[in-house]
Order: structure tokens, then sequence, then C-alpha cells
């Protein structure tokens, strides 16, 4: 099963180029059985990195371009009137998909983005009184432009932390720029892509995510850092039992994907800022700068 996982990362790097710990900490998300936000400026391979992890994982993916314009029956569907049966039939949206790019999200309008937050934190869908459940597994990867961009709307606080972890891509480097601009074109590379990790595969991962052991020291060492993050003043506000629990479940799958049985605190410090980032300061900061204090101040017993 590791080896499958390794294979696969193999594979999306020889597609998104120089980012080869951004797709680890991606799929890292995925195992845990979370959704990924990833921002960043256009055109540095938000969406390729989307589609290659949808391609290499076997998984229906299905891609909503978020406007200004976009409502919620758009992205979840709605009951249309048959006048041969006098009834009212649902049609599903595309957030019926294994995995759903919710593309520039941050374009829509809150009422818009809304729409998502009982499907990533229940994954089902409520109309008209009627539960849906979603296909599993299921999977939001949302890609998001800077606030300072024209035409955005921030996400405000409860929908950043439907996102386990945000990732920002940042520029290649100059070798793999200049691969980028001398090799295939990114799109055509994705569509040859096999699948490296069927669904079901994935889904045995999830659940053997959940049986990694964590020690009470480990256990200790976490809470001590979610403690900080509410007494310190480096934040407004610290971080809540749903990003602790975010918190040890990525570092639960950072341990999987390294083949170790049991939590470490260096598995925690390896997910803390794209779990964390996020969460404690919302806007267009850097993660790494954001929690830069805790692992300066935490100290691991």
């Amino acid at each position: 099963m590791q080896n499958n996982t390794q294979h696969l990362l193999d594979a999306a790097n020889q597609v998104i180029l120089g980012k080869a710990h951004k797709i680890r900490l991606a799929l890292c998300c995925l195992i845990a059985r979370g959704h990924l936000l990833i921002e960043d400026i256009p055109g540095v391979g938000k969406t390729t990195l989307a589609n290659t992890l949808a391609k290499l994982l076997g998984l229906n993916c299905q891609r909503i371009q978020f406007t200004s314009d976009i409502l919620p029956a758009d992205i979840i569907g709605a009951s249309v009137f048959d006048p041969k049966n006098l009834t009212f039939k649902f049609h599903p949206g595309p957030v019926f998909n294994q995995m759903v790019l919710a593309d520039e999200i941050n374009r829509a309008t809150p009422k818009a983005q809304s729409a998502l937050l009982e499907a990533m934190e229940e994954h089902n869908i409520t109309v008209e009184g009627k539960t849906y459940p979603l296909p599993r597994p299921f999977f939001v990867m949302a890609t998001q432009n800077p606030s300072h961009q024209i035409g955005t709307f921030p996400l405000p606080e409860s929908q950043l932390d439907r996102f386990l972890m945000r990732l920002e891509l940042g520029y290649p480097n100059h070798d793999a720029e200049r691969l980028l601009l001398k090799g295939e074109d990114r799109r055509s590379l994705i569509a040859s892509l096999p699948v490296k990790l069927p669904p079901e595969q994935l889904l045995n991962m999830q659940e053997a995510v959940t049986r990694v052991y964590v020690s009470n020291a480990v256990l200790d060492y976490c809470q001590a850092i979610i403690s900080f993050t509410r007494e310190s003043s480096e934040y407004y506000c610290g971080l809540s039992p749903r990003a602790g629990l975010a918190l040890l479940n990525a570092a639960k799958a950072w341990a999987f994907m390294n083949q170790r049985d049991a939590v470490i605190p260096e598995d925690i410090q390896a997910v803390l800022a794209p779990v964390a980032g996020h969460r404690l300061r919302a806007g267009n900061n850097d993660s790494a700068a954001i929690v830069a204090p805790i692992l300066a101040k935490v100290s691991v017993h």
C-alpha cells in the first residue's frame, strides 16, 4: 500500500515540477479525509495539481468555476417539476462527485460559498428537507486567488475551518521552470496518466490512518501547541477543538505515509503550517511565518 503511494507521488512530480513537498502534503490531506485549499496567484499550477491527483486516484472529478453570479443551486442541484408525474424531481448538482474542484472559490459570493459547508462537514446534502448522501471518498479541492485581487470575496473563518490544509504553491525554481518551458503541455500529460491508487485502496488507507497510534506524550505536545495559540498574544484567536483534531489526523496520515504506525512530534511539526496557518490568521499570510512562534516556543517533552 505504501509503495502505491510512492508511485503516485512519483507520477505527480512528473507533471507538477519542483513541488514534491507540496504534492506530498496534498496527498496527506486526502488520506486524512480532509479538504484542501490551494491559495496562490493565477498560473502557478493550482488547478493542474487538483486534476493530476484526481486522475492518479481514479476519482470522478467535477470542476466548478466559481463566479460572482453562481448560485447555490448551481452547486448542489435543484428540484425540477415533472409535468408528466406532477411531482418534483431532484437533479443532483456537480457536488455529487468523488472529487469536486472548486476553482477560484473566493470569486463567488458568501451565499454561494456556503453551499459547500454541509457537504464538506457532513458529507451529504439536504434539499427541501430531504438528505442525499455524497459518494465515498469525497473531497473538495478548492483554489483561491489572493484576497487583494479584483473581484474576490474573502472566505469566512467558518468556511476556512472546513479545509484541513491550506497550501501555497509559489513560483517554480529556475531548473523546474526551464523544464516547464521546454517540456510538453501539462494538460496533455494529465490525460495520459494511469490510475496509481484506486478509490478502494484509498478508502483502505484512510481506515488504516485511524489506527495509527498516538502516545500520551505526543498528545501532551499537541495540547501544548493548542494552549499556546489560545494564550499567546501572537494570535487574536487560538485553535479550536476541531482544529486540534485536524492537526492530529493530519499527523497520523503523515506518519502513515512515512511507514510508521505511531505518531512522533516531527509528524505534528511537519503538518502544523498547512493545518494551522489559515485557522490562526485569515488572509494572504505565509503559513510558515504564522506557526514559527509555536515551533520556537513550545517544547517537546
